[in-house]
């Protein structure tokens, strides 16, 4: 099964950039075509409300290692580079050490999902105010360029399978291991598919749900589910 689309078919989105320190109800700018960056990291840093906001835990939305993404080899090792510099591991070059192959095929397990309930989330801003005076994020929301994560999915293990067209060597394995201080365990599920199993220790996120509010004239209106190809995170 194909992990980006069985995300998005319950609305959500693989992060698509090394950095990962998105949270439940940050508030993130995206005008027009201009790239989308982070404006308030809680939303209680700008709005206040009598309504309390509390994370859920989506026990329904799991991701396991059956559920993944298959790319050229090329393009996954390039892909994988990034995922590794987001958890801290920037230190290997798989590119320098195996230099060809036929695929990349990439995916999470151990995993957890949290969110904000929509109706909460709905009746917080229907009674909200601004924290301060604050006519910059007032034209914003009215521009409807606000987007709100009201869901994250995090995983403690990344597992990948390069599939080589070479016999992976012990000498390989050994050096690669080095290479990670260990961080990473090398094993192969055939002689030319070498497997990648990472634990950090901790949950990253590794996708988010996010809308995109609706104002008018200062008045909450809704808010939009973002799910499509513009790999907004």
């Amino acid at each position: 099964m194909d992990l980006t689309k069985s995300l998005r078919n319950v609305g959500y989105d693989l992060i698509d950039s090394p950095i990962r320190n998105h949270k439940l109800t940050q508030l993130w700018l995206k005008k027009d075509f201009d790239k989308i960056q982070m404006y308030y990291d809680h939303i209680s840093y700008a709005m206040v409300s009598n309504v309390k906001l509390e994370a859920i835990t989506n026990n329904a939305l799991k991701v396991s290692s059956s559920t993944k993404n298959e790319f050229n080899f090329n393009v996954g090792i390039t892909i994988l580079g990034d995922i590794l510099q987001s958890l801290g591991l920037s230190n290997i070059d798989l590119s320098a050490e195996i230099k060809s192959g036929k695929s990349v095929t990439i995916s999470y397990d151990n995993s957890i999902t949290k969110e904000i309930e929509i109706g909460a989330l709905n009746s917080y801003l229907s009674d909200f105010d601004f924290l301060h005076p604050n006519n910059v994020l007032l034209k914003y929301l009215n521009k409807n360029d606000i987007i709100i994560i009201t869901g994250v999915l995090y995983a403690k293990n990344l597992i990948v399978e390069i599939n080589t067209d070479f016999n992976i060597s012990a000498e390989l394995k050994a050096k690669l291991t080095e290479l990670v201080d260990g961080k990473i365990d090398f094993s192969n599920s055939s002689e030319k598919k070498l497997k990648m199993t990472t634990e950090t220790g901790d949950f990253y996120p590794i996708a988010v749900k996010a809308s995109r509010l609706d104002f008018d004239h200062g008045k909450y209106k809704d808010q939009r589910l973002i799910t499509d190809d513009r790999n907004l995170f």
